[in-house]
């Protein structure tokens, strides 16, 4: 029983040796450069945003933020690096609403949301915008059913399985049943060239790329998916208002750790980037991406993206959506 006894007593004493470590290790993050991990190519809204808070969490943590761009398959790329990563803080991941999409939308997104990843933040969000070329006769959701029916057309997407698109599918389709083809570009700016040029003439996007050219009169917005009207479209409706509901849908950017990064470290990185996105230099630049500040706890954005998988893969299996 002695003999036991200090057998217990000696794996105690390793036990909170390692836990001290860990402890000390925790607190002391970061203690070197730390790597945002942006999932999608340089010049996306992510990448922006990306850029827009790292010299700000540099400020608050008193450590480099190193932008390491690692895009492919929808965001799946560099979402899965981080989820191998080290689960010790210094491989973040940055990432939008495709990695709520993305578990449904592949066959194997290189992930799992529940087990790989934990949610820290969400640093900002716009919602959805659909939008008509103001050479045809439609002003309102009534006058483009009234225009639309039976007639064969397209809507214009930046990305097959994007939430902009998946919000035009549930939207042309589903709501409307329309049987609108969706023509998919490479990114929200071609996307947005194409309507300008009546080709097609309608479309569905987050709203930063169309809005210069709605504000121009060059396109015409006919809904957004945002829960209220946006103080600077106050003519245009709601979907909900529409009686459209449940499509609430936003296209947000939201950061990432693996699982099993240190709970300290991940609350000192929630802390940090609730820190930055409420100065008001980072909101103003924000505003100019046409993105609100979010923010929030940790176990808020868990909760969010739980509904957001949910969400996105009840609209992914009722239109079929596929990857590019």
């Amino acid at each position: 029983m002695r003999k036991l006894l200090k057998t217990m007593l000696a794996a105690g004493l390793v036990m909170a040796g390692t836990l001290g470590g860990v402890h000390a290790q925790s607190a002391a993050w970061p203690n070197k450069a730390v790597h945002l991990n942006v999932a999608f190519a340089p010049g996306g809204p992510v990448d922006i945003i990306a850029r827009i808070i790292g010299p700000r969490l540099t400020e608050t943590l008193g450590q480099p933020m190193v932008i390491d761009n690692r895009p492919g398959a929808g965001g799946n790329v560099g979402t899965a690096y981080v989820a191998k990563s080290a689960p010790d803080g210094y491989n973040v991941l940055i990432t939008s609403s495709a990695y709520a999409v993305n578990v449904s939308l592949f066959n194997n997104p290189g992930y799992d949301p529940d087990k790989d990843l934990i949610p820290v933040a969400v640093v900002a969000s716009q919602p959805n915008m659909v939008v008509v070329n103001p050479a045809l006769p439609i002003k309102s959701v009534q006058e483009l059913v009234a225009y639309a029916r039976d007639k064969k057309l397209a809507f214009a997407t930046p990305g097959s399985g994007t939430t902009p698109h998946l919000t035009g599918e549930n939207f042309y389709n589903l709501q409307l049943k329309l049987g609108m083809t969706a023509i998919h570009f490479r990114g929200a700016g071609p996307a947005v060239t194409a309507m300008v040029g009546n080709e097609p003439s309608f479309g569905s996007m987050a709203l930063a790329a169309p809005l210069p050219f709605v504000k121009a009169g060059r396109l015409r917005a006919l809904a957004v998916s945002s829960a209220k009207r946006l103080s600077f479209l106050p003519d245009v409706p709601t979907l909900n208002e529409l009686g459209y509901t449940g499509m609430e849908d936003y296209t947000w950017v939201g950061v990432f750790v693996p699982t099993g990064t240190p709970p300290a470290v991940v609350q000192k990185l929630n802390e940090a980037i609730n820190k930055a996105i409420q100065t008001p230099e980072m909101k103003e630049q924000l505003t100019l991406q046409a993105f609100d500040a979010v923010g929030g706890s940790p176990q808020q954005f868990s909760d969010y993206v739980k509904t957001e998988v949910v969400k996105w893969a009840r609209v992914v299996k009722e239109t079929g959506a596929k990857p590019d």
